[in-house]
């Protein structure tokens, strides 16, 4: 059942669900990928995120009530629906020296060696849950717990476009210079977000993201930080 909710006078919250879990983020996307294929009058927006779809209208050519009909009517169907295959998108990082300034920090919290973290981060298929806090900043889902690691005390006031960082259960990629507090493990030439380019951002929610540590660079002799190439695989 889905909980749909007034968001101010232009906008409705659905909500798939109230657990964060790729099983209602994959219903999340489905009815974004609905409501997109309908092509509902009024609709100016779609936002998704972990567990809820933000649809923002124009309430001079569609109402709530119409909007929020036609939502359930699209829902009711989503079981049904079957989602494109993921794409996988490989990101080359360089791990440890000065691309990633806090890998000891991070090995020293969970008691393991830095190229042990360097194993752990680079194994799994990350699950893109969202976008969001900064143009292209990826949401990710799938960190192993044993490299998870609290924020720092104090932030960096400049963080640079690219850094891979992890703060507490999460890991991710700044896609710009920005503040930030993450403990960074490592670095990309990738660039996750280029307003020149389209579409802008690299990354949409659904992908699956795997990072590639960059041969001859991990945490064992990166002590220059290396240098990466740009090596994107979409399958």
């Amino acid at each position: 059942m889905m909980d749909i909710l007034p968001y101010g006078d232009a906008a409705l919250l659905v909500r798939a669900g109230q657990d964060i879990s790729p099983e209602t983020n994959a219903l999340v996307r489905k009815l974004l990928d609905a409501i997109d294929r309908e092509g509902m009058d009024g609709i100016t927006d779609l936002v998704p995120s972990y567990n809820e779809l933000l649809v923002c209208y124009d309430p001079g050519r569609s109402s709530a009530e119409a909007l929020e009909k036609s939502i359930r009517a699209i829902g009711s169907a989503l079981e049904e629906k079957v989602l494109p295959p993921a794409r996988v998108v490989e990101i080359p990082v360089r791990y440890g020296g000065s691309a990633g300034p806090d890998l000891e920090e991070v090995a020293r919290h969970g008691g393991l060696r830095p190229e042990e973290v360097v194993r752990l981060h680079s194994t799994p298929d990350y699950l893109v849950y969202m976008l969001g806090f900064t143009p292209g900043f990826c949401y990710l889902g799938g960190m192993d717990p044993r490299i998870a690691t609290p924020r720092r005390e104090t932030p960096r006031l400049k963080v640079p476009a690219g850094s891979v960082g992890i703060a507490g259960g999460q890991t991710g990629v700044y896609p710009i210079d920005s503040p930030g507090g993450w403990q960074l493990i490592g670095q990309t030439d990738v660039r996750l977000f280029d307003p020149d380019r389209e579409p802008p951002f690299l990354l949409r929610p659904g992908d699956r993201l795997r990072f590639v540590p960059v041969p001859g660079t991990d945490a064992g002799d990166a002590g220059d930080g290396g240098v990466a190439g740009k090596q994107i695989k979409d399958r």
